[in-house]
């Protein structure tokens, strides 16, 4: 195309300023620089386009038969300069260039048809920037005219008939009207089947036939309109070149479809792919184009449905960052402001529900007010408008009290459910707003009116939401919720019975944001088991919202988000616990909390599950999914992105969603492989699912008792397992309860920090402190009380219903596993420590801890020992970490542990100092089974994978051992502070350091509670090896066993 260019460059150059001739020169000229603008989008090309266009229609006499088709050109110049720059001057010279060649075309004229076409897009393109409704009538009535004026089998014709498709779409868009929008897509899809393929505007024609489609749905809510639109818009993205100057409008098109097929269906997968095409889409739309602010507003939108859904707050700060631009690029008047205004308004709304931030709220309400006066009453769009306005004002009521809000919140929602018209897609989800701002007021006045209008509104809602929607289940849970609440309120039975139906609706629905199903599980399993505990479908209710937990945080998340997600569910599995104790199934109460517990932990155990077995029968699935699991556990361990990501460079933002759709692809085919094993390989029936209490009993360790202490506000118990046992042992302990659990943690915190051994640190003010301060003198019996309450009130108990003696010859196996703030506090130390009356745990039993049972049955199960090459002992010394105290014992300690296992001829490999580098440690532990680090380490609440150790060159963190799947992990001892003490918003998920290395394979380990004093430590570990490596190491090769065993009296 640069060559013909240079060559009409050259012809108009060589022709005379009189000529004949040059016009015709010029308007070729124009026309292949139009050509090439249109191709590549280049702006010096629409400016020399412009230039000569306007020159030959300068040069051209008034009765020239020529002149009708240099200004139709020009005006088409005009309009793409428009379509880039959003100039209003350019679609006003745009209708006036085409106006004129129409009225100087004679009737009959073979380019009359295309010309009135033109002029149609024009007046179109002028709509969309006013909101003038003559124009886009204006538009209809002359592309009508020149499909009317064109022959059947003319090869202009699927183009007129795809531009007064548009014009129909755009109509509909503005006033509802389902006639236009059948006409619009009777008209594409006739234009679409008379283009041949290979034809260069045929993915334009699909773009916009997939656009109707798309525009249909949002109104009737037909999963067949999405799905058309969808793949016709698939198809013309695929059939467009990437450079093609259209390609970014085709790309928006395709995401905007995903987004609102994601409303419906709530397919991760569906959000995904939108984002994908609109960032896409908004980076290749350069800075100054027109469509720019309607393609980075639909991209917020994108973002917003998905904090919605997944609750990240990247995805709400990128929204309100991507709208906020979308509102600042237009000019004041333009068409589409009062809906970018409002999609902001929505993205702030959503915030402060996240938040809790007033200003943000005040922005929405900013937002979506300014949106309502600048939308012309009988807009198309009004509604919806008013709908979020009354949603936003709504909330704040909720926050502030103030009934003038709430008034507001009614009004404008009545006013958008009048203006909805009878059918409409988003009908349903309006009323179930109304309904929500009903109840509000309901709650805060008690206004008998206010329940009656509030539970008449939502089952409207409920009526009218089809199968299969994804609002369907929050549209039953409010439905519920009013009724629940009228029943507190009035005590009739009938609305207690009709709420747990809607509950149960809710939480068994096949589709719906897992989050909102999680919700009404709750709320249905908490209400049943108060009002009617002998119901049989109590039961049903807890195992179904358990069962929920772990699709809230599923695979398909990076590992800090499923952390992020559980805070404020997991303990909800200590409720179903407790009522499954409470209803005498102690059974349930062990599966239950080994399902919605250390889920984390678990999901990536299962993703390292040992395939033997599958290997021989099925060896093709078992290599799929060892390539699953290994690229699951890869993306789960990315780092996710933070709020302040927000100012980076959107070919970042790009690389960063494509790795996190392939992570949502990656979960629905480890997802679908299982399916396939459990339904086509006979026993494997059960692959990777939660076990079964009698299957945790089956394999668990012969030589001691696992113990599970349930602590929860309604009741606390032990579940006592042991191999051999039909059920687990049921044990109440009715002394105990989270509030004094609580109360022994705080007092057990505060005489640490009086005896300067504060927990959670990682620099030390002192130089012989291992991440602590130096230990002061206690004067106070804080310690003494709080082991001897843990004896009376929790461990005797057990170990009376267990009739374990006191100092037998051998003593037996304890694995402690605690929930709640109880997994705080030292179960193996508790005890009467009186001179004359002592008893203690180390008296009865030899004690470990395990963050769930199901570790133990993987140990059992899963037993293997080193290889002789890989077997032995890699020690860390780090005497002083660049930037942090200096803890000299660590090399005292590890020296004294290389001369005794150099005694017994253990193999072994030490680095010290400059020398231990994190790539040098992850080689040696590697090529050793059992690892000993000295040194300081951090735990870090926020992303608990980046809580680890500290080498010399930085921490080596949990996310980067785990990654490196060693193979023959045996033995951790962890000669650092806190290494088993807890995250408190996470008690259920072990998040800590001894808990990250047994999810990283080491089969035990040896971590602290609290700091640890640096000359302490070599002490410790020194007592430690002293005992595994007596009798010439043979207790060193038979470690498992006696490890426990080494010096619970001495330490």
């Amino acid at each position: 195309m640069g060559e013909e260019i240079t060559w009409l460059r050259r012809a108009v150059a060589c022709t005379s300023p009189c000529s004949p001739h040059l016009p015709a020169r010029l308007n070729n000229l124009g026309g292949m620089f139009l050509r090439r603008f249109k191709q590549a989008g280049g702006r010096s090309d629409i400016a020399d386009a412009m230039a000569v266009l306007q020159q030959a229609v300068l040069l051209t006499p008034p009765d020239s038969a020529d002149l009708p088709r240099w200004l139709t050109n020009l005006g088409y110049a005009f309009l793409c300069r428009f379509e880039q720059t959003g100039e209003l001057s350019d679609i006003v010279e745009a209708i006036t260039s085409q106006r004129r060649a129409v009225e100087l075309t004679p009737p009959g004229h073979e380019d009359l048809p295309g010309w009135l076409s033109n002029l149609g897009t024009s007046f179109r393109h002028c709509f969309e920037r006013t909101g003038e409704l003559s124009d886009i009538a204006k538009a209809i009535t002359s592309q009508q005219r020149a499909v009317e004026l064109t022959p059947p089998g003319h090869v202009d014709l699927p183009r007129l008939l795809g531009n007064l498709g548009n014009s129909f779409l755009r109509r509909f868009e503005r006033t509802g009207e389902l006639s236009d929008i059948a006409e619009a897509i009777a008209s594409q899809q006739r234009a679409v089947e008379l283009t041949p393929p290979g034809h260069a505007d045929l993915p334009t024609m699909l773009s916009h036939l997939g656009s109707s489609f798309s525009g249909r749905f949002e109104r009737t809510g037909k999963l067949s309109d999405i799905a058309e639109a969808i793949a016709q818009e698939q198809r013309a993205v695929e059939l467009t070149p990437p450079g093609h100057a259209d390609f970014p409008r085709l790309l928006s098109n395709l995401g905007n479809s995903f987004l609102r097929c994601f409303a419906q269906t709530g397919e991760l997968s569906d959000i995904a792919e939108a984002i994908a095409s609109q960032q896409r889409a908004v980076e290749l739309t350069p800075l100054g184009h027109a469509n720019l602010p309607a393609r980075l507003s639909s991209l917020g939108n994108s973002f917003l449905r998905r904090f919605e859904r997944a609750g990240e707050l990247y995805d709400i700060a990128e929204a309100i960052t991507l709208q906020q631009r979308a509102v600042d690029l237009p000019p004041p008047g333009h068409a589409d402001l009062p809906r970018w205004l409002s999609n902001l308004g929505n993205s702030f709304l959503r915030r402060f529900e996240r938040t809790g931030q007033l200003t943000d709220i005040a922005e929405a309400i900013a937002s979506q007010q300014r949106a309502v006066e600048l939308t012309a009453p009988g807009h198309a769009d009004l509604p919806t408008m008013l709908s979020h306005l009354g949603s936003s004002f709504s909330r704040c009521f909720e926050r502030t009290g103030k009934l003038s809000d709430i008034a507001e919140a009614i009004t404008s929602l009545q006013r958008a459910i009048e203006l909805t018209p009878p059918g409409h897609a988003h009908l349903p989800k309006r009323l179930g707003n109304l309904g929500n701002s009903f109840l509000n007021r309901f709650e805060r006045t008690g206004e008998p009116s206010d329940i009656a209008e509030a539970i008449a509104s939502q089952q409207r809602a409920v009526e009218l939401t089809p199968p299969g929607h994804a609002d369907l289940p929050g549209c039953l849970s409010n439905y519920g919720k009013s009724l629940e609440t009228r029943f507190h309120k009035t005590l009739r039975c009938d609305d207690l019975k009709e709420s747990l139906a809607h509950y149960k609706s809710a939480a068994t629905a096949t589709i719906g944001p897992p989050s909102v199903k999680f919700n009404a599980a709750k709320q249905w399993a908490t209400l049943i088991h108060h009002h009617f505990p002998a119901s049989p479908e109590t039961l049903l209710a807890f195992k179904t919202a358990v069962r929920l937990i772990s699709v809230i945080a599923g695979l398909e998340q990076t590992v800090q988000h499923r952390h992020s997600q559980l805070q404020s569910i997991s303990s909800f599995t200590l409720q179903a616990a407790a009522a499954a104790c409470a209803l005498g199934r102690p059974d349930k109460a062990i599966e239950w909390l080994e399902q919605g517990r250390c889920l984390v932990w678990t999901q990536l155990n299962r993703l390292r599950t040992p395939l033997d077995d599958l290997r021989v029968s099925h060896p093709d699935l078992a290599h799929r999914v060892l390539d699953i699991s290994k690229a699951l556990e890869s993306a789960g361990s990315r780092a996710g992105q933070s709020s302040t990501d927000t100012e980076a460079p959107i070919s970042e933002k790009v690389g960063a969603e494509e790795k996190a759709r392939s992570h949502i692809y990656l979960a629905k085919e480890w997802d679908n492989i299982l399916d396939t094993i459990r339904s086509t390989v006979p026993g494997f029936e059960n692959f990777l699912l939660p076990p079964s209490c009698t299957t945790l009993l089956q394999n668990l360790p012969e030589s001691g008792w696992a113990i599970v202490i349930n602590v929860h506000k309604d009741r606390s118990d032990a579940l006592a397992l042991r191999a051999g046992l039909d059920k687990p042992i049921h044990i109440e302990l009715p002394s105990f309860s989270p509030e004094k659990a609580e109360k022994l943690r705080e007092n057990l915190t505060k005489h640490l920090v009086d005896s300067k051994l504060r927990m959670r640190e990682v620099e030390a003010d002192e130089e012989d402190g291992r991440g602590c301060k130096p230990v002061g003198l206690s004067k106070g019996t804080v310690l003494r009380d709080v082991l001897a309450y843990l004896w009376k009130e929790v461990v005797k108990p057990i170990f009376d219903a267990l009739e374990l003696a006191r100092s037998p010859p051998e003593l037996p196996r304890i694995w402690w596993c605690a929930t709640g703030p109880l997994a705080f506090l030292p179960l193996h130390a508790a005890g009467l420590y009186e001179k004359m009356n002592s008893h203690a745990v180390f008296d009865y039993a030899v004690s470990s801890y395990t963050p769930t049972a199901t570790f133990l049955t993987n140990r059992v199960r899963n037993a293997h020992k080193a290889p002789e090459n890989a077997s032995g002992l890699f020690l860390v010394s780090q005497p002083s970490t660049p930037g942090l105290s200096r803890i000299p014992g660590t090399t005292k300690e590890v020296r004294a542990i290389q001369t005794q296992l150099a005694t017994c001829g253990v193999r072994h490999r030490m680095l010290e100092g400059e020398a231990a580098t994190i790539e040098a440690g992850l080689k040696e532990m590697d090529d050793y089974s059992c690892v000993h680090l000295a040194c300081h380490a951090i735990q870090s609440k926020a992303e608990p994978l980046q809580s680890g150790f500290y080498f010399h060159d930085g921490p080596l963190s949990l996310s980067t051992i785990i990654k490196k799947d060693l193979k023959h992990a045996d033995l951790a001892f962890l000669s650092a502070c806190q290494t088993s003490t807890g995250e408190e918003k996470l008690s259920e998920e072990a998040v800590h350091l001894a808990g990250g290395m047994l999810a990283a394979g080491y089969r035990g380990v040896v971590a602290t509670m609290w700091s640890i004093r640096d000359q302490q430590a070599p002490q410790v570990a020194g007592d430690f090896y002293e005992y595994l490596l007596a009798e010439d190491g043979a207790r060193w090769m038979d470690r498992e066993r006696h490890m426990p065993s080494i010096m619970p009296r001495k330490i």
